[in-house]
């Protein structure tokens, strides 16, 4: 029996060890929470638990040693850490995190130790990946340009529980989500770069109809450029990454920027209410005016969402913040967050869309569309749990079969890696649906 050592037990941990248990392999959950790996791992007898923590690097280097594969789900700064004992032990690593420099730089050590360690094999990145690369290679089969390309994902409240002004939950990593609006962005449009300031992230927002379920908005993705090399479409004149929500979320986030809530610059907010904090944000006194007043700072009507959504989460309140030295976005994520965390009988969801317009050397024209939707069921796993552990499970059980051949450093935009994933993902429901036209 094969072995697999998985570092971490966080919130998508759950599919990956009950999935690789299923498939008969011997699991090692390396975690400091013991008893959350032991309620996941469930009745199954083939699994072992072990207390570690990264400060443990003799421990870890024993378990990497002893085991086949190492799946590594602790956050993304350690894995360089793991990678290099996967390296000393060649020992194959698989992560559903993005590519850091760092990890690029091991890819000739991996190489020649033969062995592969697979990044960006979940969600987005993962299935994004997949997904695309098969569409596109399929047009660049046939001869054919990918003219336009524009790729949209977004992990959300389902519509009944997206119950509050700002129709979201947090279904992960909720300071992910709220620093993730924090980034500037780049894309190509028309031929032409496009620069966005993280100021402006929120201003750049287009309207969008996700099939068989309604309207939807899009702002920008950080730095879609790299994807023209990433994905070999060098063709490309438009090019976009996007984040998918509930319309409304980025009119109110804007509000929230020019409010500065975002800010990293430490405050004394000892003596401060919420409301004398959100009036000083704006320059502005806490009279009864205040919020007639932040509505023209703001640039916005009186009965405006943003203004909503910021008395529904705490800003107008005259409750004491009681912290001494902290920080706006601290403030702002500690109002936001257990209010709007996806309780355990709420379903979240997860969109995915891709969009392609591609021409063909007889002259023809095509659009295609592929989207992706996947609902969590309470009780068992959420959507995103879902969507980001099955491809890393999948992806580590044709590495442990020998299945994929590829040494190094890598994300799965291989057809011998997303060609299976995506098979296997398909007959557990997780697929994206293709619809394409021919345009005259």
């Amino acid at each position: 029996m094969k072995k697999v050592l998985l570092l971490g037990s966080g919130m998508v941990a759950g599919p990956v060890i009950r999935y690789l248990l299923d498939h008969q392999y011997f699991v090692t959950i390396a975690t400091p929470l013991v008893d959350r790996a032991y309620h996941l791992a469930g009745d199954k007898s083939n699994f072992n638990v072990v207390d570690w923590t990264i400060e443990k690097e003799e421990l870890l280097s024993k378990l990497v040693k002893e085991h086949d594969l190492v799946i590594s789900l602790i956050p993304y700064i350690y894995h360089v850490k793991v990678a290099r004992q996967c390296i000393l032990y060649r020992k194959n690593m698989l992560t559903t995190s993005y590519v850091s420099p760092e990890m690029k730089s091991l890819h000739d050590e991996a190489k020649n130790a033969g062995i592969i360690i697979l990044n960006e094999c979940g969600l987005d990145p993962g299935i994004d990946h997949m997904s695309a690369m098969k569409i596109i290679d399929h047009v660049h089969q046939k001869k054919g340009t990918v003219d336009v390309f524009y790729s949209y994902c977004g992990a959300l409240p389902a519509p009944e529980s997206a119950d509050n002004p700002f129709r979201y939950r947090f279904s992960w990593s909720p300071r992910g989500v709220l620093l993730a609006g924090k980034n500037s962005a780049q894309y190509v449009r028309n031929g032409y770069m496009v620069n966005i300031s993280p100021e402006n992230l929120f201003k750049d927002v287009r309207t969008i109809d996700f099939p068989e379920f309604g309207q939807m908005e899009v702002y920008p993705n950080r730095d879609s450029l790299s994807y023209i090399d990433l994905y070999g479409i060098h063709e490309v004149c438009s090019l976009m990454r996007g984040t998918i929500r509930y319309p409304g979320w980025c009119e109110i986030m804007d509000a929230f920027k020019k409010l500065n809530l975002f800010s990293d610059v430490e405050i004394d907010s000892s003596e401060l209410t919420y409301r004398q904090f959100i009036a000083r944000q704006a320059d502005l006194t806490t009279d009864e005016n205040l919020e007639n007043n932040l509505c023209t700072f703001l640039g916005l009507k009186n009965n405006s969402l943003p203004l909503e959504a910021l008395k529904w989460v705490g800003f107008l309140d005259n409750e004491p913040i009681n912290k001494e030295k902290t920080t706006p976005f601290d403030i702002t994520a500690d109002l936001m967050i257990p209010k709007m965390l996806l309780e355990d009988h709420e379903r979240d969801m997860v969109q995915m869309l891709h969009y392609f317009e591609v021409s063909y050397p007889d002259g023809s024209k095509e659009v295609i569309n592929s989207s992706m939707l996947v609902y969590g069921e309470p009780g068992k796993d959420s959507a995103v749990a879902k969507t980001v552990a099955l491809p890393a499970a999948v992806a580590s059980c044709l590495i442990l079969e020998n299945k994929i051949s590829l040494k190094g450093v890598h994300i799965p935009i291989y057809p011998e890696i997303y060609l299976p994933v995506l098979d296997k993902l398909a007959e557990m429901g997780i697929c994206l649906q293709e619809e394409s036209k021919t345009l005259p």
